[in-house]
């Protein structure tokens, strides 16, 4: 302070007003004082002068004289300590000194001496301010004086200019503007009357007692023919709109509808009429124009507060309004010479009804609006229905292009002044489709129909407005061109129906009630039935009508009452050609769209998105089991494949466009087309995929390969499949992982290498595009959040078809050294770098050893769920032995005598695995350790151990069942077989008597009684040709002629794994392991006279069955190990329908099978079994439907792998036997239901772990707890009375060619 001059002050005065000079408008357009506040705090981040300001370059300065050589200090200090700024980064240094400058003594003193000195200049500032503003107000109040003396006597101080201020508005100054407003007044006086009214406090205007008497004179002002003024009245409405309390701006409203309506009431006024037309340079059209448009804009304002004020308050709002679109005029005169009445002038400012859109959006408005429709002012909606009814009849009587016309006036580009009658007609017409489709979103609204019009004897119901409706789309006119460029505005019938039946489907009740009734969908129909007819008899529907049709058609589709309407019609029991319904007529007419079989659209520009607009109707029903059941018939699949092979060699065609060429931009945009048409149409056959059935048509058009490129490219772009489809594509991927070709197209597209490469990326290094400003938090779960969704990708891809595909034959790389950079990119990799990790390269290779392990380990637990997995991968590998070497090399030795494991994460994942590959047992039958430790002393009690065998305790007690044979029911089952008067009989009676059995007293069926049941059965089948499938085949081959055949190393482990299973079960002796590789070795001999050679890349189809035949396997434990009887039951048993679907191998590459399904690689219980119990499932359990859609996760790929080990380690022993006796007593289509009830059975563990985001791994891992095939008979023969007739003809269908 000591150094601080005059010349100083002066000089830091003239940098303050310069600084204020510049931020001058932003401070006063604060709306308060805290505003202007922080305008001037966060000024640097709002000006880019800001750093230019010489107040700002005095302050920098000032600082850097004082404190510049301290934060240079202290920064050295930071930067030198290395290891700090490793860790904590630039950021936090900053951080660090300027909170060390802040604490410091020389920081205080300089901001106390910086305080002092801006306090002097700024008070010497407002001291000569306050000068200043003294004399301009005693010059202003002189002026004032003089210019109101001539016309104003009242000298009170109200008058003065310091009403601007903040006094009270007077209860005498709002009498004299009313005095003032009269219209007897001059001009002069009413303008100032009315800008002392605008200027005024809001609340002070409200609180006055004359506020009511004021409002009727603002009203009666609003007529005044003075333009000027009467503008003025409007921006005072405007102002008070914006800126007063609620209380006045309702009552402004209500007065300015009040105003409108005995406006258009009264007969004075000069209103249009409906002949005349409306023009808008007319200065009378102009003024009530934009009183609508005030009085509209405030309409779409108003809900987003109302909600916070009294009912009454909103009731008035909407009474009024109501009120006023209600007015009517009277019509006795000739309709060309009618009034029009507001809601056309409303229409005109808001075509498409915003204002009501927004009422109705929130309940508590939506509540008042509609008991007010119905109580008072239903008429408005008769007049919107008239409107709309009127609009068609004129469409029907006049000739397509004069009532295409309508539509065209309103979406001219070019500005129009003048309206015709019929503009209007049709700008009314388009305010009330999006008044009644909106109304009909809600319950309420849809309530009140039907609605009764003059002149009419019927009342227009709700089906007859959507049906109208709809046939107003047939005269929407088609466009140009097929363009990618984003359309304007489009008010076209068509366009603007569509929009409004879109939000009613996008609407499920709504949807149901509205539009899931044959009478709507007829009309949709309609067109196509004309068009298949080659009749003329709809000759204004377009191209683009069709779209409109098939979107509607679309979304219809995607509510499950209207798939079903879709499907089988109103009467499901009709057959489909007494009335064929609409998924047969759309099938039928997308494949002659795309065949071009309809010469209507030959050569129309127009045509490609006619076809894809159909294709995606049929696309919604074909995704689904149910729909591609109905569509199979018209082979969409092969005349989608040739569509876009042609497509194909097209978009190779197109020439490339020359720089300067008047052609360039139209090949462009031809080229752009065809690539567009292409995907969609790759996207169309993509979408086969979606079901078992379908994925073996899309493999039979060779196409797959592309399918799964275009679905990698989407994937990769993080597109979804489509606005229908919401959970991405996981059960697309599911499905396709599910199958040997599908492997394949998946390492072929890149798909498998980017979801490993992400893997990697989160496992081992993080993302790169992420800034480190701290260390990661290390892992707490075995597995990441980060790792989560890779992991689950590998679960869903592992299935055994994909690992022997891309597994099989392999070796492990197995390298001296891995480069720490080395980035695996295929399943072997995988394998190799976080599963068997044998070498200490691998290990050195790994930045989370322990965290990637146990990833790998997880991995390994479910992937060996799947028994041929297992087998395959211990085949090749050694794996069980690469764990019980780890385990080994995790002992400590704590004495000479005493040896303990280390007890680690790695540890006691590996225990685990150890114990799950090597015992086979149900729930009951094993005890697998957890993989979490204990609180407590002792926090893993389970024995761990380094070599075989396992410990006893991972093994339950199991007692065998004493021999039943004597049991009475039993005995009436076995006379059975006795009585063969009637075949037909004596089988419905066997399988009665076995249903009884089985609900009273399932355990019987068990040990040697079930071996009789079974052998007797079989035999008298064979016996029946009817129930022969299959052709018998003369077999003498004796155990020395297959002795010396080799079984596959699958096999050989396989039986081992079963004579270990066996005997734990006490149902084997010695010499079983021998007996059970003969029986394997004449089973396959015996196969091979029923096979034929195919050439084919995939392994799977190289030589025998690529997996263990587990049928076989159980069945020699159901015979006690008997090799004799095992091998005549099969060879009686193979001639059966049943063989095809309990004993898989039984059809590998068959002579029995179509060529093009062998080809495929896809077996009847995937592309049959699972595809059926996916169609049930949606209609039996919907929950667990959608809980597998959720997850991504497909049910047909965990019933491929229960049914192909039969269903060994997830059911017990007995109930193995009770699935497999159930089977071959009832028919194939029991093999369905059992699986159906196992998912109503898991209903709740299922919804469970969708909400915990891993029910793929349960279903894998998890024993089938507490489900017994007996348990669920009653409910599996009701599945039985409704599907079997289908699944029958069905499953009987595997051998027919596909045509």
């Amino acid at each position: 302070m000591a150094h601080f001059s005059q010349e100083d002050e002066t000089m830091l005065q003239a940098m303050l007003r310069q600084l204020f000079q510049s931020v001058k408008e932003k401070i006063t357009g604060a709306p308060s004082l805290e505003c202007a506040e922080e305008i001037l705090l966060r000024l640097e981040e709002t000006d880019e002068n800001f750093h230019n300001y010489e107040f700002v370059k005095y302050l920098r300065q000032r600082i850097c004289n004082t404190l510049g050589a301290m934060i240079e200090e202290e920064m050295e200090k930071c930067i030198s300590d290395q290891n700090q700024v490793e860790e904590s980064g630039y950021d936090t240094v900053v951080q660090h000194v300027t909170k060390r400058m802040q604490e410091s003594k020389e920081y205080k003193d300089m901001m106390h001496s910086l305080k002092s000195t801006m306090i002097v200049v700024v008070d010497s500032m407002i001291n000569r301010f306050e000068e200043d503003e003294i004399r301009s107000q005693e010059r202003q109040k002189k002026i004032q004086k003089e210019k109101s003396s001539s016309y104003c006597i009242d000298n009170c101080s109200d008058s003065d200019s310091s009403f601007n201020q903040s006094y009270k508005f007077c209860q005498g100054k709002l009498q004299l503007i009313l005095e003032q407003l009269d219209p007897g007044q001059p001009k002069e006086v009413r303008y100032e009357a009315l800008q002392t009214l605008s200027s005024a406090p809001p609340s002070d205007v409200l609180n006055c007692e004359n506020w009511t008497t004021l409002c009727e004179k603002l009203t009666v002002s609003l007529s005044d023919p003075d333009p000027v003024f009467s503008d003025r009245i409007l921006k005072f409405y405007a102002q008070t709109f914006t800126l007063s309390p609620l209380h006045m701006t309702k009552e402004i409203y209500t007065s300015l509808a009040k105003y409108l309506e005995l406006y258009f009431l009264s007969r004075e006024n000069h209103i249009p009429t409906l002949s005349a037309g409306v023009d808008i340079t007319n200065p009378n059209v102009i003024r009530l124009l934009k009183k609508v448009r005030l009085l509209n804009e405030y309409q779409k304002e108003a809900p987003s507060f109302w909600i916070r004020h009294t009912e009454k308050y909103m009731e008035e709002i909407v009474e009024s309004t109501l009120s006023l679109l209600s007015v009517k005029h009277n019509q006795s005169h000739h309709v060309s010479q009618k009034i029009l009445d507001p809601i056309y002038f409303f229409a005109l400012v808001d075509t498409k009804a915003v204002w009501f859109k927004k009422w109705m959006h929130a309940y508590y408005s939506r509540t008042a609006v509609l008991r007010l429709l119905e109580k008072k002012y239903k008429s408005l909606i008769t007049t919107a229905v008239q409107q709309c009814v009127q609009y068609f009849e004129l469409c029907e009587t006049m000739k397509a292009e004069e009532a295409l016309e309508h539509s065209k006036h309103c979406r001219n580009n070019q500005r129009t002044f003048y309206y015709l009658g019929q503009e209007l007609q049709y700008i009314y017409f388009i305010h009330s489709v999006c008044l009644l489709g909106r109304l009909l979103i809600y319950t309420q609204g849809r309530k009140l129909f039907p609605i009764k019009l003059k002149d009419r004897k019927d009342s227009v119901s709700l089906a007859d407005l959507l049906v109208l409706f709809i046939q107003l789309i047939y005269y929407s006119p088609s466009c140009p061109k097929m363009t990618s460029v984003v359309r304007s505005e489009n008010y076209s019938p068509g366009s603007m129906v569509t929009e409004v039946l879109q939000i009613l489907c996008d609407q499920k009740e709504c949807a149901i009630e509205c539009l899931c009734n044959n009478t709507v969908i007829e009309t949709l129909l309609q067109p196509i039935h004309n068009l298949m007819k080659g009749s003329e008899v709809a000759p204004n529907c377009s191209e683009t009508a069709l779209i409109h049709i098939a979107d509607i058609l679309a979304r219809i589709a995607l509510v499950e009452e209207g798939l079903i309407l879709l499907l089988y019609g109103e009467n499901i029991n009709s057959s489909e050609e007494e009335s064929p319904t609409g998924a047969h007529i759309i099938a039928r007419f997308s494949k002659k769209l795309l065949d071009e079989d309809i010469s209507i659209f030959s050569g129309s520009e127009m045509l490609p998105v006619v076809k894809g607009a159909f294709i995606s109707v049929c696309r919604q029903i074909y995704s689904t089991c149910e729909g591609l059941q109905v569509l199979i018939p018209y082979n969409l699949h092969e005349s989608i494949a040739k569509t876009w092979k042609k497509t194909s060699l097209l978009s190779e065609r197109i020439p490339t466009p020359v720089e300067g060429s008047d052609s360039v931009s139209s090949a462009r945009q031809e080229s752009q087309n065809i690539v567009a048409w292409e995907e969609n149409l790759l996207d169309d056959l993509l979408n086969f995929a979606a079901t078992p059935k379908g994925l073996l048509l899309l493999q039979r058009t060779g196409a797959i390969n592309e399918c799964v490129t275009f679905m990698f490219s989407q994937y990769a772009k993080k597109l979804q499949i489509s606005r229908h489809k919401k959970f991405g594509y996981g059960v697309l991927f599911t499905q396709i992982a599910s199958t040997a070709a599908g492997a394949i197209a998946l390492q072929n597209s890149g798909f498998i290498n980017a979801l490993i490469t992400e893997l990697w990326s989160n496992l081992e290094y993080g993302r790169d595009d992420v800034r480190v400003t701290h260390p990661r938090s290390t892992p707490v779960d075995p597995i990441d959040r980060s790792c989560q969704q890779s992991f689950l990708a590998l679960v869903n891809l592992l299935s055994y078809p994909v690992v022997y595909e891309l597994v099989g034959n392999q070796d492990l790389p197995n390298k001296a050294e891995y480069s720490l950079r080395e980035v695996p990119t295929c399943v072997i990799d995988i394998i190799d770098r976080l599963i068997i990790l044998n070498s200490e390269a691998k290990i050195r290779s790994l930045f989370n050893y322990e965290q990637s392990h146990i990833f790998g380990l997880r991995l390994l637990n479910v992937v060996c769920c799947d028994l041929d997995t297992l087998l395959l991968l211990e085949a090749q590998y050694q794996v069980s032995e690469m764990l019980l070497n780890a385990q080994e090399e995790n002992i400590l030795e704590t004495s000479e005598s005493h040896r303990g494991f280390i007890i680690d994460g790695l540890s006691v994942e590996r225990n685990h695995v150890l114990v799950r590959m090597n015992l086979i047992g149900g729930p009951l039958e094993r005890i697998l350790p957890p993989r979490i430790l204990e609180k407590g002393e002792n926090p893993y009690p389970w024995p761990m151990f380094s070599s075989y065998p396992l410990p006893n305790c991972y093994r339950s007690e199991v007692t065998r069942n004493d021999d039943t044979k004597e049991d009475n029911d039993l005995g009436k089952l076995l006379l059975c077989f006795k009585m063969s008067d009637k075949q037909t009989e004596w089988i419905e009676n066997c399988r009665r008597q076995f249903c009884k059995m089985m609900k009273v007293k399932p355990d019987i069926i068990s040990g040697g009684a079930l071996v009789e049941l079974l052998e007797k059965f079989v035999l008298h089948l064979t016996e029946s040709p009817s129930e022969c499938y299959f052709p018998s085949v003369e077999y003498t081959a004796t155990d020395a002629n297959v002795r010396n055949e080799s079984l596959s190393s699958v096999q050989q482990l396989g039986i081992k794994m079963t004579v270990r299973y066996g005997k734990f079960l006490n149902l084997f002796k010695d010499g079983a392991e021998n007996d059970l590789t003969l029986v394997l070795k004449h089973c396959e001999r015996f196969l091979k006279q029923q096979q034929d050679s195919i050439k084919s890349s995939l392994l799977c189809l190289q030589g025998s069955y690529a997996g263990h035949d587990w049928f076989v396997s159980s069945l020699f434990m159901i015979m006690l190990g008997d090799k004799e009887k095992t091998i005549q039951f099969l060879q009686q048993f193979s001639r059966l329908l049943t063989s095809a679907f309990l004993w898989l191998p039984r059809l590998h590459i068959s002579r029995y099978l179509p060529v093009d399904t062998v080809a495929s690689g896809i077996h009847p219980i995937y592309f049959c079994s699972s595809h059926y119990i996916e169609m049930l499932l949606k209609a039996e359990v919907p929950l667990v439907f959608s809980a597998f859609h959720m997850s991504g996760f497909a049910p047909s790929q965990i019933c491929l792998q229960w049914i192909t080990q039969c269903f060994w380690n997830y059911l017990d022993w007995i109930e193995i036997c009770h699935y497999i006796a159930t089977c071959v007593f009832l028919g194939p289509d029991y093999q369905v239901y059992i699986c159906i009830a196992i998912f109503k059975h898991l209903q709740q563990d299922i919804l469970q772990h969708t909400q915990t985001q891993d029910l793929q791994v349960f279903l894998k891992e998890e024993a089938l707890y507490g489900f017994r095939v007996s348990n669920y008979f009653e409910y599996m023969e009701i599945l039985e009375q409704n599907y079997r007739p289908m699944l029958l003809r069905d499953m009987r269908n595997i051998r027919v060619q596909s045509t």
